[in-house]
């Protein structure tokens, strides 16, 4: 049980880190309106873009402790699905880490804008939209496919999870969210981070799910 709830605490603790760091890589009073070609990247200090960018790659493998506390919260239950659930969850992180390695970068070229020609310039996002960006459809997509497990596992029983944390799911967290950024003077602030939030949120209801299991027990 103490190990799990480490584990559980870890990825709380990274989801804190990292959504500290990309929301200094991202956030900015412009983030909303300047959405295209990444052009509020120009409004996000130098300094932002260094210290978040540390940060995120300093909290990003505190999250593959928070998926080994998921696996050992589901693997009373259906191994095979417990299993699947960690794997995509590492792979995820994985994926999400190459990404976030790369906006403080992409910031730096935003910033350069003036100093290149606007073919040059243009050439440049064009690839790094079709190299890099693309990986958040990935990430998305694993995450899904994650949660689909994530729900099957719970729904099957045995699990130190009650059955209504299946509805508290990463996919179903992310979509509530992004139900939020409807509201503006919310939106600004939890869109940069959507994936941390989800997390943090995933993470506190799970610690809490365990809580219950060892008094239980």
């Amino acid at each position: 049980m103490k190990i799990t709830k480490t584990l559980g605490y870890l990825g709380l603790l990274a989801s804190i880190i990292v959504g500290v760091g990309e929301y200094l890589l991202h956030y900015n009073n412009h983030v909303l309106e300047f959405s295209k070609n990444y052009e509020f990247l120009k409004f996000v200090t130098k300094e932002n873009l260094t210290t978040g960018h540390f940060l995120a790659i300093i909290g990003l493998p505190l999250y593959f402790a928070g998926y080994f506390h998921i696996y050992r919260m589901l693997k009373t239950g259906n191994k095979f699905l417990a299993v699947s659930v960690l794997l995509l969850g590492l792979i995820s992180f994985a994926v999400g880490g190459i990404w976030i390695g790369s906006r403080a970068f992409l910031g730096t070229i935003v910033h350069m804008q003036g100093d290149l020609s606007v073919i040059n310039y243009q050439i440049i996002l064009d690839n790094y939209t079709l190299h890099l960006e693309a990986l958040v459809k990935i990430l998305r997509v694993v995450i899904a496919l994650l949660s689909v497990f994530f729900v099957a596992a719970i729904l099957k029983g045995g699990t130190q999870y009650k059955k209504w944390m299946a509805f508290f799911n990463p996919i179903t967290i992310l979509l509530l969210l992004v139900l939020s950024l409807q509201i503006p003077s919310i939106g600004k602030h939890i869109g940069p981070i959507l994936m941390n939030v989800t997390h943090f949120i995933l993470f506190t209801i799970s610690l809490y799910q365990l809580n219950i299991y060892s008094k239980k027990s």
